[in-house]
C-alpha cells in the first residue's frame, strides 16, 4: 500500500511543470479558448487563475523572486496539466475506475506524513511542481486516479511494460476526445499525451524511460 502511494507521488506530481502567460486564442474557431477537449472549452481566463492563485503563493514565499524566475513556463504547464486531467478522466472512465473524496484524503494523509507535515508538503508542492495550496488536492485526486487505472490495467508503474500499458490507455483516451490547442501553445501530441515541444517529467516514466528535456523559452 504504502510502496503504491509512493509511486502514485512520484509520478503524478510531474503531472505539473512549466509554461507562457496566455491571452487569447491565435485563430478564430475557438476565439477565447486556450484549449478544447472533447468539445469542451477550456476558457483563457479559467487557465489564467490557475497561474495567478500559483502567482500569489509564490509571491508570499519567502523565496519568491526564486519561485517566480524558475517558472517562467507556467501557464503552459496549466494548460498541459488540465488537458491530461480529461484525457485521464476519459482513461479512468474507459477502464470503469472512479475516486472518491475519502481516496484522496487518504492520499493527502500520505503526503503530508511523506513531506513531514502539511506546511512542508504545501512548500514542496509550490517548488517543485507549481501547485498553489488550493490545487494540491486535485493534484492528489490525479495521483490516486493514475494509481487506480494502472491496476485496473493490471499495469505495474514500476515495470517499463506497465508504463507503456497505461501509456497507451492514455493515448487512445487522448485520441477520442480530439485535443485541439491554441496554435500559441502548439499543438497536442496524442502519442505522448502532452503538448508538442513540452516535457512533463511524469512523461520519462509513465511512458518511457528517457530524461526529460529541458523547457522551451516563454
Amino acid at each position: 500500500m504504502h510502496r503504491r502511494r509512493r509511486t502514485a507521488l512520484t509520478v503524478s506530481a510531474a503531472l505539473l511543470a512549466g509554461a507562457p502567460l496566455l491571452t487569447a486564442c491565435g485563430g478564430e474557431t475557438h476565439p477565447g479558448a486556450a484549449a478544447v477537449v472533447g468539445g469542451d472549452r477550456i476558457e483563457v481566463s479559467t487557465l489564467q487563475g490557475q497561474v495567478a492563485a500559483v502567482r500569489e503563493a509564490q509571491r508570499d514565499s519567502k523565496d519568491a523572486s526564486q519561485l517566480i524566475d524558475k517558472s517562467g513556463q507556467l501557464s503552459r504547464a496549466k494548460l498541459h496539466g488540465m488537458i491530461f486531467d480529461r484525457v485521464l478522466d476519459r482513461a479512468a472512465q474507459d477502464a470503469g475506475v472512479t475516486v472518491n473524496r475519502n481516496e484522496i484524503q487518504q492520499m493527502r494523509r500520505a503526503a503530508s506524513a511523506q513531506s513531514g507535515g502539511e506546511e512542508r508538503l504545501r512548500t514542496a508542492m509550490l517548488q517543485q511542481s507549481w501547485v498553489a495550496p488550493g490545487q494540491i488536492d486535485a493534484v492528489l485526486r490525479e495521483q490516486v486516479q493514475l494509481t487506480k487505472l494502472a491496476q485496473a490495467l493490471g499495469a505495474d508503474l514500476q515495470q517499463p511494460a506497465g508504463q507503456q500499458a497505461v501509456g497507451e490507455a492514455l493515448s487512445k483516451a487522448s485520441k477520442a476526445l480530439r485535443v485541439d490547442v491554441n496554435p500559441r501553445y502548439g499543438t497536442w501530441d496524442d502519442k505522448q499525451t502532452q503538448l508538442a515541444d513540452y516535457k512533463a517529467p511524469w512523461i520519462t516514466q509513465v511512458t518511457k524511460p528517457a530524461g526529460a528535456n529541458a523547457e522551451a523559452g516563454a
